[in-house]
């Protein structure tokens, strides 16, 4: 069997896909011509660069399974491949402890501002005032999305003595979030207008994209922070830019953007914000754990064996 990865993976997943086919692996054949490659390949393995179309699919007319390194889905036309009988396994809860402790290292860094301090101190300072910020103890802290991320970072913040509030409306009231982690479920604007941070856990779709804008923003208190490590098109960007510069909000940490890489955004010129390369999920404990799940869903598919990783 042929099976092609078209973006990185740890060795550890290569090897697994290694022991059931030919691979063809390339971590940069997502820019190249990927079609070509999957014209005779039985499997194809994304990251979330490559665009698995409806045509690319089509023309893929042996491909039995797509496997997808992460758990967006928004770069495949899961339609398309449901349509052709092709399913889609994905990593399963494997990155959500990573993601967790993204966001409270955010949070920790607008709380304390340790980098900057540090940065004081060699270039003389020693202003301790100034860098006199906050705890977390007794914040609020707010979770649009309260899945199996937003349920791991419920513990942690019970934890930290944190208030949590969650929006989520597929959610019942007696899951694990609440009875266990102390997530108060309640609407989107009492969610934003109360929390001193936001964090944003959801899948982009008609109904999440642009959920953070201008009107939403709006409800946020000025000393409230915003993070987003779901996805970039959650954020309407301009409206935050607007928002981070005015001083409607504290401050925004973005592990995503609506374009990745970026080619040049005004959110490069505030002081205000954080950005990282979509990095939340990316830990060696959590790359290992996504590239052996996903070889390994996609091993049980070829052989006709069931995967509890299949997208519904």
């Amino acid at each position: 069997m042929k099976i092609v990865v078209s973006e990185f993976i740890w060795e550890e997943g290569l090897q697994i896909l290694s022991e059931q086919g030919d691979v063809v692996y390339n971590a940069d054949l997502w820019k190249e011509d990927l079609v070509r490659e999957l014209v005779d390949a039985d499997a194809l393995v994304v990251r979330n660069q490559t665009r698995v179309t409806r045509e690319m699919i089509r023309r893929a007319s042996r491909l039995k399974v797509i496997g997808r390194l992460g758990v967006g889905l928004d770069n495949i036309d899961l339609a398309a491949a449901r349509e052709a009988g092709i399913p889609v396994v994905y990593a399963r809860n494997a990155n959500a402890i990573s993601v967790a402790e993204y966001v409270f290292a955010a949070m920790l860094t607008f709380a304390r501002r340790l980098e900057e301090a540090t940065a004081h101190v060699k270039g003389g300072g020693w202003n301790r005032r100034l860098y006199t910020r906050m705890e977390l103890y007794g914040k609020t802290l707010g979770l649009i999305g309260t899945g199996e991320i937003g349920t791991r970072l419920a513990h942690r913040a019970q934890a930290f003595g944190m208030k949590i509030l969650g929006y989520d409306p597929f959610i019942p009231p007696y899951e694990v979030a609440c009875t266990e982690f102390g997530v108060q479920l309640t609407d989107l604007e009492t969610v934003l207008s109360r929390a001193d941070f936001v964090s944003l856990h959801v899948p982009l779709n008609s109904a999440t994209r642009n959920l953070i804008n201008r009107e939403t923003l709006a409800l946020m208190k000025p000393s409230a922070y915003l993070i987003n490590t779901s996805r970039g098109g959650v954020v309407n960007e301009d409206d935050l830019y607007h928002a981070l510069k005015e001083g409607r909000i504290s401050g925004a940490a973005l592990d995503v953007l609506v374009q990745e890489p970026p080619q040049d955004s005004p959110l490069f010129k505030l002081d205000n914000v954080i950005l990282t390369p979509h990095i939340a999920g990316l830990t060696e404990e959590a790359q290992v754990k996504t590239s052996v799940l996903v070889a390994q869903e996609v091993v049980k598919i070829l052989r006709g064996e069931p995967s509890s990783c299949v997208v519904k």
